[in-house]
């Protein structure tokens, strides 16, 4: 039976729960709410209906938390980034580490020693080293843009178009969203769940000054010369969207993407850009026909530059080209790597496995300490950075390999290269495989060293990994303020190694 969606009002939220959501009790039953914080007083649109519990947003604010603050950005509420502005960053730290916690206790399930107090962030804005914004004809009103317009003739939209993406109820009176469809358009963020409409974004915070620069500048540029924006539903437009890597290290890439061939338009793009920030080291542009904006299957046409940006990690540097990837926080990264070379103990003599080793990042990192590194990535592209990076850094000991760790470490491959003395592995958010689990039972390496960027995969894997490995020590890592994410360095200690 499908249980109908509802509105609660003048609930109170008492706790946290994880990934940004906080939570209410209605006669025995758990309401995780999106948008408030515990302390708040709020009417809830109850949208998941289940048995045992519901989900839903906060509409209105009956009692507004004392654990609050303002808001830094003008674009907060709509933009889906920076979710957590309304709380002091020590409470986000807390709620972090809450989280951490909930997740290895329930998921996990296995001895825990205690955990280490998590790594905050010196910068809390002005930390991502990686931005993207995206053109779109359609631009997303917020509420009170949609009430300064005047109301469309009967039958006739009149340029405006409803969204029908988001539920149309009494009860959610701001969320009948309504796009300039024939207006002018929108440089920006997409909207949370709607794909189609983008948020006009005049300053954003997550990165220096200069992005809002380069994207102001090539909008107001865009508009003086009527260039068209992309229509995604469509497929038709000029502008795509506009990617920015600006390094530590000072160095400053641009990629702009457009939607067909127009060589006299571009050059006149560029050329203005680079007159208006001379910052810039190196300046693409990628000519993307497809349906999406994934650019790791095209080719970035270098206009100005020498193609590429050098970041540094400590004393290492690393090669970054339009489609590499590479840790989005530069400072955070360097403590997140630390506390994993630390956590590896090594003394010279170890071989160390690097495993979903991506660009070779962790492995060049904590390469100093180790008699050899043997890195594993599925992905081929980002092998060859890999290499690049260990000879930018003039490391000879260190080898990696593209393919499936569970194909690759057979016993041919040890014979060659040695059986590892640490393994470290950085899986995705969907955590490892169980075949890799079982493959690291099987190999039974004296140490694990587990970066994670999702607590609960790393928690399930923990508990399988149980059955040889006892966990030594933990420490969460915040890599994204203002927002839920959390990463998260774990070390597992062979229970019974061979003497």
């Amino acid at each position: 039976m499908k249980r109908k969606k509802y509105l609660l009002e003048k609930i109170e939220v008492t706790g946290y729960a994880a990934e940004g959501k906080s939570l209410a009790r209605q006669d025995g039953k758990v309401i995780f709410i999106e948008g408030a914080v515990p302390g708040d007083v709020v009417d809830v649109f109850v949208s998941t209906n289940k048995k045992d519990y519901g989900e839903g947003r906060a509409t209105h604010f009956h009692k507004y938390s004392t654990e609050r603050t303002e808001p830094f950005c003008q674009h907060f509420g709509t933009c889906g980034g920076c979710k957590w502005q309304m709380l002091p960053y020590q409470k986000q730290l807390e709620y972090k580490q809450q989280e951490v916690a909930q997740n290895f206790r329930r998921i996990g399930k296995v001895d825990l020693p205690e955990m280490m107090s998590i790594v905050g962030a010196d910068n809390s804005i002005h930390y991502r080293n990686k931005l993207e914004f995206t053109f779109s004809n359609k631009r997303y009103l917020t509420a009170e843009e949609i009430k300064t317009l005047p109301p469309p003739a009967q039958g006739h939209k009149k340029g405006i178009e409803n969204d029908d993406s988001l539920l149309d109820t009494a009860q959610e009176n701001d969320s009948k969203k309504i796009t300039d469809a024939n207006g002018r358009g929108a440089l920006g963020f997409h909207v949370p769940r709607i794909f189609d409409k983008i948020i006009e974004i005049q300053e954003c915070f997550l990165m220096d000054d200069v992005n809002n620069k380069i994207r102001n500048s090539i909008r107001s540029f865009a508009l003086e010369n009527n260039y068209s924006y992309y229509d995604i539903k469509q497929h038709t437009g000029w502008l795509r969207n506009i990617i920015i890597r600006f390094c530590h290290t000072g160095e400053l890439m641009v990629n702009i993407c457009l939607g067909y061939e127009d060589e006299p338009a571009t050059k006149n793009l560029l050329d203005f850009l680079l007159q208006e920030v001379p910052s810039i080291t190196t300046l693409l542009y990628t000519i993307n026909t497809k349906w999406n904006d994934t650019i790791y299957d095209l080719s970035p046409v270098v206009y100005h530059g020498k193609g590429f940006v050098i970041e540094k990690l400590e004393d290492f540097s690393f090669k970054i080209g339009p489609k590499s990837f590479f840790q989005t926080n530069t400072l955070q990264a360097e403590k997140l790597y630390s506390i994993t070379r630390d956590f590896a103990g090594l003394t010279g003599n170890e071989i160390v496995y690097d495993l979903y080793c991506g660009t070779g990042s962790i492995g060049i990192f904590v390469s100093k300490l180790a008699k050899k590194i043997i890195g594993v990535e599925v992905i081929a592209e980002a092998i060859e950075d890999a290499k690049v990076n260990a000879a930018l850094n003039n490391i000879e000991h260190a080898e990696f390999f593209a393919g499936d760790v569970i194909k690759i470490c057979d016993d041919e491959f040890f014979a060659k290269h040695g059986r590892p003395d640490v393994v470290i592995t950085d899986p995705p958010r969907a955590g490892m495989h169980e075949k890799l689990v079982n493959k690291l039972l099987e190999i039974a390496a004296p140490k694990i060293v587990y970066v994670s960027c999702n607590t609960a995969t790393q928690a399930r894997d923990l508990g399988l990994l149980s059955e040889k490995y006892s966990v030594e020590k933990i420490q969460p890592v915040d890599m994204f303020p203002h927002t839920h994410h959390i990463e998260c360095v774990v070390l597992l200690r062979l229970k019974n190694p061979a003497s």
